[in-house]
């Protein structure tokens, strides 16, 4: 048991069914049914060879994208082909969640043999908007249609989700309330690494805060100044064009549009009063990258064409921030400089990672679309740690308890071991 969980070594596995939450949510490339990147897949093959090793019948949930992220709503078949490859065993795969057929193939699988179930956000009790309406209890969970007909077929159920240790949802806090639970190896790996690592950070710790997923920028980013973590904080994407636009600056009519168009622009009163406490230590872009006839142009801040739409930082702005990062001895990553997935505007994102590459700094590289910058750039070797987590690296930085780690505390006080 370590802080309160206990792990594989807790159990013995062989000949039980065990249910194993894995989080394997990657990019997809729906047109040709693969996946863009599979840096999530490989980080959980130790827990799934281990269990399959020790005779465990492996039954493995997951999700892919949501109803929120629906460009990536998608089956978990492709998912299935990379862990048979990456595994060298096949991992069968059946395009159901809990209904007959999968409890039939649960029920039949042999000692050793992997199973992965169709994505569980296809279920409604596990999608976002169903989590954040109803905001059920960890108790009122296990009483979810994917709970009850699946615990009854299992004699141990493992987290291996850090990645989602966040969410508060059936198939990652209902099973603890009914089984024997543990965190797998990856979980047990990225939870203790970041604990130790926030203990004592050498200083000064840099924050580079982008992407598109503001809520949580914006709470790791309250957070890790409020509390004296972070020396500054460098921003870039979505997020550096809310702080411009909160601090008064004309990012142009086509960026305050897509804001407002997603549903951010309260963010701007967010930022507002974030710049109100914090200005000094928070970096802002000076200039930013465009699209024109495309081809990419650049401009400063303070003479931004009205029409433009900014995706991505500029060249002055990407020289300053690695600048500031080759002096840092701690940084933390979360999301990219703007849109990096085609060339004309990933110069930004490109330049960061090179100098996540070049610095003496222990890097901490965090969340779905900055491991896809990671491996795209060729920098997975050069970065200290990679946690495959995002959302739930910035909720762990804040201090409150993730919700899957207060459920799998909960079912270690309520089961024994074996």
């Amino acid at each position: 048991m370590r802080f309160g969980i206990k792990t594989l070594d807790d159990f013995s596995v062989e000949g039980k069914t065990v249910l194993c939450r894995v989080d394997i949510n990657q990019p997809v490339d729906k047109k040709n049914d693969t996946l863009r990147s599979i840096t999530r897949i490989e980080a959980c093959v130790p827990t799934i060879r281990e269990l399959s090793d020790k005779g465990a019948k492996v039954v493995l949930l997951a999700h892919q994208g949501s109803d929120i992220e629906y460009k990536n709503y998608y089956t978990t078949r492709p998912h299935a082909k990379v862990l048979t490859q990456l595994l060298e065993r096949e991992v069968k795969w059946i395009d159901d969640v809990c209904g007959p057929t999968a409890r039939n193939m649960i029920a039949n699988l042999k000692n050793g043999e992997i199973l992965l179930l169709d994505n569980v956000r296809f279920m409604a009790e596990e999608q976002t908007l169903f989590e954040t309406k109803l905001n059920l209890t960890h108790e009122e969970q296990a009483k979810t249609q994917v709970v009850e007909k699946l615990a009854l077929l299992a004699d141990l159920y493992v987290c291996d989700a850090f990645a989602a240790a966040h969410r508060s949802q059936p198939s990652l806090c209902g099973f603890e309330q009914v089984l024997p639970s543990a965190m797998g190896r990856l979980f047990e790996k990225e939870y203790c690494v970041i604990s130790e690592l926030m203990e004592r950070p050498a200083k000064p710790l840099v924050f580079v805060l982008g992407g598109a997923k503001i809520s949580d920028a914006f709470m790791m980013m309250e957070n890790v100044l409020s509390g004296g973590l972070a020396d500054r904080v460098l921003s870039g994407g979505l997020v550096g064009n809310i702080l411009l636009a909160a601090k008064g600056e004309d990012i142009g009519q086509g960026s305050l549009d897509f804001i407002r168009k997603s549903n951010y622009e309260n963010y701007i009163d967010v930022a507002r009063k974030i710049l109100k406490e914090y200005a000094d230590k928070i970096i802002m872009p000076v200039d930013l990258g465009y699209v024109q006839d495309g081809e990419r142009v650049e401009c400063s801040v303070g003479a931004v064409p009205q029409s433009i739409t900014a995706v991505d930082i500029g060249s002055k702005t990407a020289n300053m921030y690695k600048e500031l990062i080759m002096n840092a001895k701690t940084v933390f990553v979360n999301g990219p400089m703007g849109v990096f997935e085609t060339p004309v505007s990933e110069l930004g994102t490109k330049e960061v990672w090179d100098a996540l590459g070049e610095t003496e700094a222990y890097t901490v590289i965090g969340g779905g679309d900055s491991i896809t910058a990671t491996s795209k750039y060729q920098k997975t070797d050069k970065i200290s740690y990679i946690c495959t987590g995002g959302g739930a690296l910035i909720r762990f930085l804040t201090g409150e308890e993730l919700p899957v780690v207060h459920a799998l505390r909960s079912a270690a006080k309520k089961f024994g071991g074996n």
